[in-house]
């Protein structure tokens, strides 16, 4: 028995034709659909993507405990738990976060692994004089470090056989040519890809040819759409063409499966970590916003030769975390006691239910359930989005370690059921993009609104997925300090005083200094969303001038329109271009 693992990155599923996309050009993923069971009903878990990886190597949920960070020495990884069950596990990939700080543990937990450089700004080649860079649409990397390496990476890449994706699936196919008659491997192909920037050959771009004669834009900024339609459209060419090259690459797996008769023996998964804003609903990517379903509903193939079933959907709720067990029933391993993901086999033979509700977040953000028709976003009830803490054994975030600051709030902290009788170290958490307080909690009705246009107020549904979401907390050992920043209780019945729709927020009364006031429509988001970007001494002083301002216009009530006026008038010049950024993020917010 074998398996082939494919893993693409930031693949957003309605761009693909067997999720009901007419215009991208993706032959290979129609004809995988033919030869698999299409997922309906698949989301992600913890996000974005090394969290993502923590799951598929652990079968449980990374982001109640802790951001970005390593495999921990107490975790269970499926290609190690494979290796010491005799089953060989390889891994080729071009996913770079693999050799930063934060990714580092995850390659050597295989039988062996190979590489391909070159994405997104990895530090791969040096050059000192400065690369050529066109005039591009204004980007919020163009003064980091992997912004510049990104084009000088790109000088390096003019062939698409040198492109990291090529190299990539050339690496894999080599594996399956040198072992297609052996037994018991799994193979693990992952592309960075259609990861931004959407860097592809002409052929593709040529699938898509349109009129553009703006600046250069194929790399947008994690933040609200500030661009023209002109620009909007023109980026969704390009994701396209990254789309269709990656379904190049998705056929020549699916031809060697063909000319080597491979159907009859191996499992064949096929997947991504999360999805992509493409200007929908006014966004761009990932991690700022919440985690709508643009994001967190995944596309999901899986061919068991055991079943022989293909070309059929399902609509069973399933998740990220449930292609670990999976993966291991197949060579006849059970899964540990820790993970939480669930065995797919009977549900890809008659689409059998293995879960109520499936939760869904980023560490720090939104903790979010669905149960395949509502979907509740719950944000922090206060303004600070406290208390939240990191909870690792090896403290390094994306790029690099803990800072000093960071570990010097560093506390011992009990073991939790998961880490093997291991005490964790401790950390007060870095704070976000985007503090998701201004967001409130969010609850929508897929079977009336699958595009959630239109957030709904419904306190019975809201209470019952409250229960849902502590019930799935408490399954995933989450630390009791979660509840308090959502204002759920972890014991008791959920009442009225725990509902945080955000029409609730509407008519709050509240103070600046001995100030009373009351807040309506969506003030308190707009002040909470403007002081988290100011420092202490900035915001001290401008909740002076907005006391006095209340006094002076003898008002006791406070909007987003008033609020406006008023940091128009004191904030510094300085600050004045992202404040009026963050009120159009408050306008595509409140949509």
């Amino acid at each position: 028995m074998k398996v082939i693992f494919i893993l693409f990155d930031t693949l957003n599923r309605r761009f693909l034709p067997p999720y009901g996309n007419n215009w991208v050009h993706a032959p290979n993923f129609k004809r995988l659909a033919e030869k698999t069971v299409i997922f309906d009903n698949c989301y992600c878990g913890s996000l974005m993507c090394i969290p993502a990886r923590r799951e598929l190597h652990t079968g449980r949920h990374n982001f109640l405990h802790r951001s970005w960070g390593p495999l921990e020495p107490f975790d269970d990884s499926m290609p190690e738990i494979l290796k010491n069950n005799g089953v060989y596990s390889h891994l080729v990939s071009d996913h770079y976060h693999y050799w930063e700080d934060g990714g580092a543990t995850y390659h050597n937990r295989y039988n062996s692994w190979e590489i391909a450089r070159g994405h997104e700004g990895d530090p791969w080649k040096g050059e000192v004089s400065d690369p050529d860079i066109p005039e591009s649409v204004p980007n919020m990397r163009q003064n980091w470090p992997h912004w510049r390496q990104d084009w000088v990476n790109r000088k390096y890449m003019q062939r698409e056989e040198d492109q990291p994706q090529a190299v990539t699936f050339k690496l894999g196919l080599e594996f399956i040519e040198k072992n297609h008659t052996e037994d018991n491997w799994v193979l693990h192909i992952e592309t960075f890809d259609p990861h931004e920037p959407f860097f592809t050959q002409q052929k593709y771009k040529d699938l898509y040819k349109h009129e553009y004669n703006g600046p250069h834009f194929d790399w947008p900024n994690y933040s609200i759409v500030t661009e023209t339609e002109e620009q909007v459209q023109h980026i969704k060419k390009e994701y396209a063409a990254s789309i269709s090259m990656c379904d190049t690459y998705l056929g020549k797996i699916l031809d060697t499966m063909d000319e080597k008769n491979m159907w009859k023996d191996t499992m064949l998964v096929v997947t991504t970590d999360h999805g992509f804003f493409l200007g929908e609903k006014g966004w761009w990517a990932k991690a700022v916003q919440p985690i709508y379903n643009e994001i967190a509903q995944i596309p999901l193939f899986i061919w068991d030769p055991r079943s022989n079933k293909k070309n059929e959907r399902r609509n069973a709720l399933v998740q990220t975390t449930d292609i670990v067990p999976t993966i291991l029933e197949f060579f006849g391993i059970k899964r540990t006691k820790d993970m939480q993901g669930k065995v797919l086999k009977e549900t890809i033979n008659s689409d059998a239910k293995i879960r109520e509700f499936a939760l869904f977040g980023t560490h720090g953000a939104h903790v979010n359930i669905t149960d395949g028709r509502y979907v509740y976003m719950r944000g922090p009830t206060n303004l600070l989005n406290k208390p939240l803490y990191e909870y690792t054994l090896i403290p390094t975030h994306m790029r690099g370690f803990f800072s000093i600051n960071e570990l010097k709030t560093m506390e011992l902290a009990e073991a939790f059921n998961f880490t093997k009788g291991c005490k964790l170290i401790r950390t007060n958490s870095r704070y976000r993009y985007v503090n998701p307080y201004i967001f409130g909690s969010l609850l929508f009705d897929l079977q009336i609104d699958p595009y959630q246009e239109n957030p709904i107020v419904d306190s019975k549904i809201e209470k019952k997925m409250i229960k849902a979401m502590v019930e799935e907390m408490k399954n995933n050992d989450s630390p009791i300090e979660q509840f308090e920043r959502l204002g759920i209780p972890y014991e008791g019945e959920i009442t009225n005083d725990n509902l945080d729709l955000m029409e609730s927020r509407s008519g709050m009364k509240d103070k600046i200094g001995d100030t009373e006031f009351v807040w309506i429509n969506k003030g308190k988001s707009m002040y909470s969303l403007i002081l988290g970007y100011l420092p202490k001494p900035l915001q001290k002083q401008i909740n002076l001038q907005l006391e006095q301002e209340i006094k002076n216009k003898t008002t006791t009530e406070i909007d987003e329109d008033l609020l406006v006026q008023m940091f128009e008038k004191f904030l510094p010049k300085n600050f004045l271009p992202l404040f009026r950024t963050m009120v159009k993020l408050v306008k595509v917010k409140a949509k």
